[in-house]
This record gives C-alpha cells, sequence and structure tokens, in this order.
C-alpha cells in the first residue's frame, strides 16, 4: 500500500494523516500501554466527524481494518492495528454542558480529567472511574465502574445519546428515542457496532466529597474484606468504596517502612453531607488496625485524579477479570494468599462491589510492570 493511495484519504479529510515515514509517525503510532506494540499503516488524527465518515469508507474501500483511539486506556490495544488505518480523536476532548438540563455533550478524545473539569464548575458529575487520564468514551462502552456507582449507576447507565459512524460511513445518532437497539448494544453489548464520535450523558448534583483512604496490613485482610462486605452492604448509597490488595505506596500518611509491602487498602468517598462523614467511615476503622489513614473533604475531581501518578503512559498493561456472585471468604482468602506476589506498585488486585453494595461484586487483577522503554501516547477507546 503505497503513499499514493493514503493521498486519496487526505483530500476527503480536515485531519492529518500520518504514514510511516512521516514526521510524526512513531509518537502517533504508540498508545498508552508500553506492551502494546504495532504499526498501522497510517493514523489520522480526526478533526470532526465528517473525516470519520470519509475514513471509514476509504478503509473498506481498501479491505483495512480500522482502530479507533479515544481518550483511555485500552489496555488490550483496540487503539491501534497492524497494516491498518487509526482513527485518533485525541485533539476532540471538547465538553459541553447544559447546567439547567443537566447533561453534557462530550467528544470522542475527551479523558475523565477533562470531563470532571467541566461538570464541577456546575456542581454536577457522573460515574466516571478512579483514574484521571481515562478516557470517557472507552469506559462508559465498556460499562464504567467508579466511586459513584452505587447512587448513579454506571457510566453506561448515564449514557442518554451518541452519535456514531457505522461500518458504510453513515452517521446517525442512537438514544432512547431513536435508534434505540443500537443504544442498547453501545450499553454493553460487546463492541463493534460503530465509531462513536460523540457522547451525550445525565448529570447529578456532586461538588465537594469526603474522602477516605485506609492502608491495613494484608495478612489481616480476611478480616478486613469481611467487615468491608458488611459496611458497604450497610451504607446508604452515598457511600462508594472499594477493596483492595496493593503494594503499600509512597504517601506521607503511611509509615515509610510499609513503602513496597503488601497491603489491604480501602479508597472511595462519601457523596452526602461532607460533615457527616466520618461518621460513616467509623465502622471500618473499627475493624482493623489501620497502618494509616486519610480523611478530608475535597472536590470529586481531586479524588478521581488522584492516582494519576501511579498510571503513567508507558507501563505495560495485562489485565484478567472475574465476576463473583458474592465476595466470599474463600475469594478473601485467596486474595490474601497471593498478597505477598504482588510484584510492583503499579499492581493491584481490587474488589468491586456490585451497584447495591451488596457482597456480590467482581474481581480483578491488574498488572502493570514498570516500562523497557517509555512511550509517548495518543489515548484511545472510542469504538463501541
Amino acid at each position: 500500500m503505497g503513499s499514493d493511495r493514503f493521498d486519496v484519504l487526505r483530500e476527503q479529510v480536515r485531519g492529518p494523516v500520518i504514514e510511516e515515514g512521516d514526521a510524526g509517525y512513531e509518537e502517533a503510532r504508540h498508545v498508552y500501554n508500553g506492551m502494546i506494540y504495532r504499526r498501522p499503516a497510517a493514523v489520522l488524527q480526526v478533526s470532526q466527524a465528517a473525516d470519520v465518515m470519509a475514513a471509514v469508507r476509504f478503509a473498506r474501500g481498501l479491505g483495512i481494518d480500522v482502530a479507533v483511539r479515544g481518550g483511555g486506556h485500552s489496555a488490550p490495544g483496540f487503539g491501534t492495528v497492524d497494516g491498518g488505518l487509526v482513527l485518533d480523536f485525541s485533539a476532540r476532548r471538547g465538553v459541553r454542558v447544559d447546567p439547567a438540563a443537566r447533561t453534557a455533550r462530550v467528544e470522542a478524545g475527551a479523558t475523565w480529567a477533562d470531563y470532571n473539569h467541566a461538570t464541577h464548575a456546575f456542581g454536577l458529575a457522573s460515574t466516571g472511574g478512579i483514574v484521571g487520564t481515562t478516557g470517557v468514551s472507552g469506559l462508559t462502552l465498556g460499562g464504567g465502574i467508579g466511586y459513584l456507582a452505587r447512587k448513579y449507576g454506571l457510566s453506561c447507565d448515564n449514557l442518554i445519546g451518541a452519535d456514531v459512524v457505522l461500518a458504510d460511513g453513515s452517521f446517525l445518532t442512537a438514544s432512547d428515542a431513536e435508534n434505540v437497539d443500537l443504544f442498547w448494544a453501545l450499553r454493553g453489548g460487546s463492541g463493534n457496532f460503530g465509531v462513536v464520535t460523540s457522547l451525550e450523558f445525565r448529570l447529578h448534583p456532586v461538588d465537594v466529597v469526603h474522602v477516605g483512604i485506609m492502608f491495613f496490613d494484608a495478612s489481616t485482610g480476611a478480616s478486613v474484606g469481611a467487615a468491608y462486605r458488611e459496611w458497604i452492604g450497610a451504607e446508604p448509597e452515598e457511600m462508594g468504596a472499594f477493596l483492595g490488595f496493593h503494594q503499600g505506596p509512597p504517601v506521607p500518611f503511611l509509615p515509610e517502612e510499609w513503602h513496597g509491602r503488601p497491603v489491604t487498602v480501602i479508597v472511595g468517598m462519601w457523596t452526602g453531607d461532607p460533615d457527616a462523614g466520618p461518621a460513616h467511615w467509623q465502622p471500618m476503622l473499627d475493624a482493623g488496625e489501620p497502618l494509616g489513614s486519610f480523611f478530608a473533604p475535597m472536590p470529586y475531581p481531586a479524588l478521581n485524579m488522584m492516582f494519576d501518578g501511579l498510571n503513567v503512559p508507558g507501563l505495560q498493561g495485562y489485565w484478567k477479570a472475574d465476576f463473583l456472585r458474592t465476595l466470599s471468604d474463600d475469594a478473601l482468602r485467596v486474595a490474601v494468599e497471593n498478597s505477598p506476589g504482588i510484584p510492583s506498585i503499579h499492581t493491584r488486585q481490587p474488589l468491586l462491589p456490585d451497584r447495591r453494595g451488596s457482597p456480590a461484586g467482581s474481581t480483578r487483577s491488574h498488572s502493570l510492570r514498570l516500562p523497557e522503554r517509555q512511550f509517548c501516547t495518543g489515548d484511545r477507546g472510542a469504538v463501541a
């Protein structure tokens, strides 16, 4: 496939088309996960929906694969492809909030840091991950767990509309009112229904929240986890908190001798009256002897970005997940037994409650190793 082929595409789009050998190709082809190493034939840096329509038709005519890179992490590397065309939305990060209707229209390259910055100005938010650099589109189209899930559902539960380019290059809008089957599919239907160019969300009143972080010796994780299971199930939906097994991070409220050692962590926030927050965290403080803890009211976006420093571009990432009907004693026992083998501060084994906060939930292992090479990154993840 020669450069003259992509000259045809260049005539049909406004965004730059970058091929191998062009200045900027190496930077344009790399993605967030340093484990993913692919060489697309070209990267189109999307400027508008019309670019996407033209590019999809062009790729279909050539019979080449299309990968979509939105604003997120895509641990499996869905934002790139060998020998195909990447649609890179990283320059399309706009967020428009309608405070009266409590909705937000989001471009496909926006991150949750972009989204929360825009919506927090109006005292509004919706469920959106635990890392600010995660892409809005990728997380939402994959479900979307976050601190607000118990109160307001997953990210996809708050999706009220999406603009989509289909495989034939046609454009349509999916919502409860039009193209309802596609709208249903976008919210958890497993993917590849089209290229989402923008999303619209329902917003909720969320401003200052009461944040809590507690560290316990990982060897006590079974008893701490059992206490967490009962506590989160009894708490009002205004409490959203995760349990996980990690290496102790170098934070000032954890004694230095626990840095790099296996710990059990509970982190989350109370979204009700911040003054009532301490009383809601107290049962977990009484459940064990914390190694260190942090409690404070803070703006919701600050919590959403608190762990960005542990999730920098270029780390080599591998994720594996299972869903459990209950957060059982056996699951906690296995987590404790494996905690000494957690290999780095970038590795985590979180146990996440379902929306109700009942013992039912999911567990996933997310292993990130230090990079062999540091890549520049364009974010990704807008394919549905």
